[in-house]
Parts: structure tokens; C-alpha cells; sequence
């Protein structure tokens, strides 16, 4: 998506209906006859299109509810008469496939469920609309390990890594998080690392929608703050001491100024809009519930986007990004001190394109890579915990890594492989 916010695509339409307005003219003023297909002609010629306006549902913590929510939006387009053309989950999303991912799931084991998603992981149920998803602090971190650069974590649902940006038609979507990726993890903190936020200060062509789980600090100055004390009163100490939100998510707000930002794990529904002070844009935030009833944990938004093939694709300029940043590829789970000097000097962005052009920019096919929950068997531990070692090798030949370094985990070497 082209996007310069919503004055282009307001001055676009209006032009358009000036040439439809201009047509009439001649024709009741003047009596000229009206070259409808000359006019098509010009409209095309000067890029004067209608907008095109996307319908995205957005949903706050899915918590593995798959079922209901995928139910609701039946629901919203048939009440509504209209058809929803992607959704996006803002974390604690929950992909089970079975019982192992059920033990690594980062909550306490008397919430522990199987809930819906290895219907859909096993083929059994087909996501009825397109779903991306990110990370939250409420994951089976395990399967999301496997899909570090992103990637399908089932037919039609998208996992979009830790961080990193994609193509639905041309709507660019960024996000970061990441979950834990050890036992360590489960009940820390979670933090990102130094490495994905320095990837995503690398984006300069302007992004559409921005995702995180958790807010960025200080956007509730941006809202209804007073009635967001009242509803959550527990928040007021964290919002005193500015510990409420995430200080990396500001910092991405601040220089990558989205259109949207949309956020869930804080479990309310708060709306923002921030006006950033050097060139005036507008980010409009939306952070949604958790899917419970009475909760107002989705919400349809309209975005604006240039014609295109609806379908998710990998993003130029991110591919040519994750390239350079291979060098510097952390290799122990400690906090890293990067410095600008130690990034590759090549530029990747046209060596990408043509590799683009080449293959495709559509991600690579969804592989099952471990047994699906049986409900017909008791809850038993898997013997395995599955491996997409088949998706990062695919990922890594498509752009080429000829500098891997050597790194001592498997499952990291398995991201990495080389042609």
C-alpha cells in the first residue's frame, strides 16, 4: 500500500468524482457527448482511482478461543451484509498442536487447554478468512520457535515472526514481540531483544498498520486516561512511575509513525491518537479485550489501500533488511550491544527484487511438521516436538545467506542453514 494517510486516498476519490462531475457538465451544460471509455482512459492515466478500503477485523488476546471468534465474525458479516477480508490477532494467541505444546504453554497449568487450534493446524477446520497473528505472553513457545522469521502456522493463518513486516495486498503490516524460548522464560518478563527492535529502526518506506502485544509507554496520555484509571485502577502506579507499556514499542511508534497501531495484553478496550509533533502525521491506536463474552475484543476497521492482489507476501525491503542484519545475528540469549559499524555495508534491496521477481513473493507452503491432538486418545506427552527445519531452509536458499555463522543451538542452525 502506497500510503500517505487518509488525505491522499480522500484527495484521490475526490478528483475521481470531479471527472465524473466534469462528464455530466458536458453533457447538460454544454450537450457534448460523453467518451465514457476516453474518460476510464484518463482516470487510469492519471491515477485516479477510487480508494479501495479493506475491511480488517482486529481482536485483542485470542487465547486459543479460534472457534469463537472465527464465529463472530460469521456473525458481523451476516448481520451486516459485508465480508471481511483479513484478520489480525494482537497476541496470547495459543497454538497448541498437541499435548507437548500444551506443556510449554507460558501460563499456569490449571488454565492449561487444548482449546481449538490444532482443529485448524490438523486440516480438520479451515480458517474462513486470512489471519495473521503475533506473539504474546501467553504462548507455546516451542512451535513459535520453529517459525522464527514467520511463516504458516496452519492453512490460512500466518505466524509473522518476531518481528518484522508483510504484505497483505499492498497494506505494508509491521510488528516485533517475542516470546520465551526456554523453561527460564516461562514465567519472566518478556522482553525484546536489542537485535529485532535495531532490524525494525531500518524501515524507512512508511508502514500502514503497526502491531505489538503490549502497548507502547505512554500512549495512555494520547487517550480517555481518566476513564482508563477508573476502569483498571491497578494501573495508576505503573502509569505514575511510567513502567505501563513497553519502552521499545515508543520508540518504534516515534520513528515509524504507522497509520494504526493496534495492541491486546492488557485485557481493556482504549482508543488514542497521536499527532507526531515533526511532521504532523496521525497514528491511530486501538487496543482491544480478551475473547470473553461481554468483552469488546474485536473490532472491524476500514483501511484504505491501492488495488491488489489480497493475499499476504514477504516484504521487499524487510528481506533486504534481514539480509544485512545476518552478520550481526546474535548467537547467545544474552542482551547484545550493537553498533552500526559491524552491519554489512552491501546493499541488498535490488538483489532482492530480482529474487523477488524469480520465485514469487508469496510465503512458502504450509508444512505439518508434528501429530495433531487426538481427541479420541487421553492427554499424552508427544514424543516430539516437531521441527520446521524444511521452512528455514526454503527461507534462507530464497535469500541466500553466504555468511552464516555457526551457531551452537539446533534449532538456530536450523533457521540458518546455507544453500
Amino acid at each position: 500500500m502506497s500510503h500517505q494517510g487518509d488525505d491522499e486516498g480522500t484527495a484521490q476519490f475526490h478528483i475521481f468524482f470531479l471527472s465524473i462531475f466534469f462528464s455530466h457538465l458536458c453533457l447538460f451544460v454544454f450537450s457534448l457527448p460523453i467518451d465514457f471509455g476516453f474518460l476510464a482512459l484518463l482516470s487510469l492515466c492519471l491515477n485516479l482511482s477510487p480508494p479501495t478500503w479493506k475491511k480488517i477485523a482486529v481482536e485483542g488476546c485470542l487465547h486459543g478461543e479460534m472457534d469463537k471468534v472465527y464465529d463472530t465474525i460469521r456473525h458481523i458479516e451476516k448481520v451486516e451484509n459485508i465480508k471481511i477480508d483479513l484478520l489480525i490477532c494482537c497476541g496470547d494467541f495459543q497454538a497448541v498442536r498437541n499435548e507437548n505444546d500444551l506443556e510449554s504453554l507460558s501460563c499456569p497449568p490449571k488454565y492449561r487447554s487444548m482449546n481449538s487450534f490444532w482443529k485448524y493446524y490438523s486440516g480438520q477446520e479451515v480458517a474462513p478468512v486470512p489471519t495473521i497473528f503475533i506473539g504474546g505472553n501467553h504462548e507455546a513457545s516451542n512451535y513459535l520457535w520453529e517459525l522464527y522469521y514467520g511463516g504458516w502456522a496452519a492453512p490460512n493463518i500466518y505466524f509473522l515472526g518476531f518481528s518484522g513486516v508483510i504484505k497483505f495486498g499492498n497494506i505494508r503490516i509491521g510488528h516485533f514481540e517475542r516470546p520465551p524460548y526456554n523453561e527460564s522464560d516461562l514465567r519472566s518478563v518478556y522482553h525484546i531483544r536489542e537485535y529485532d527492535v535495531m532490524k525494525l529502526k531500518h524501515i524507512k518506506e512508511p508502514i500502514d498498520i503497526f502491531i505489538s502485544h503490549d502497548w507502547p509507554v505512554g500512549i495512555y496520555e494520547y487517550g480517555n486516561l481518566k476513564r482508563l484509571v477508573q476502569r483498571k485502577p491497578h494501573f495508576q502506579e505503573e502509569i505514575r512511575k511510567r513502567t505501563l507499556g513497553s519502552l521499545p514499542a515508543a520508540e518504534l511508534l516515534n520513528q515509524l509513525k504507522p497509520h494504526y497501531w493496534f495492541s491486546g495484553h492488557l485485557h481493556c478496550n482504549f482508543a488514542a491518537v497521536i499527532q507526531h509533533r515533526d511532521n504532523g502525521s496521525i497514528t491511530k491506536f486501538l487496543a482491544l479485550d480478551k475473547c470473553l463474552p461481554g468483552r469488546k475484543f474485536l473490532q472491524i476497521v476500514d483501511v484504505n489501500s491501492d488495488p491488489g492482489p489480497y493475499e499476504i507476501q514477504y516484504d521487499e525491503e524487510w528481506l533486504a533488511i534481514t539480509r544485512k542484519f545476518n552478520s550481526i545475528f546474535p548467537s547467545s540469549q544474552k542482551t547484545v550491544h550493537l553498533r552500526p559499524e559491524q552491519l554489512d555495508k552491501q546493499d541488498y534491496r535490488e538483489w532482492v527484487r530480482n529474487k523477488l521477481i524469480t520465485r514469487g513473493a508469496r510465503p512458502f507452503d504450509f508444512v505439518q511438521t508434528v501429530s495433531p491432538f487426538d481427541p479420541s486418545r487421553p492427554l499424552t506427552r508427544s514424543s516430539t516436538s516437531g521441527n520446521n527445519r524444511i521452512l528455514h531452509i526454503q527461507f534462507y536458499r530464497m535469500i541466500t545467506y553466504s555468511n552464516m555463522r555457526q551457531l551452537n543451538s539446533s534449532i538456530f542452525f536450523s533457521f540458518c542453514c546455507k544453500n
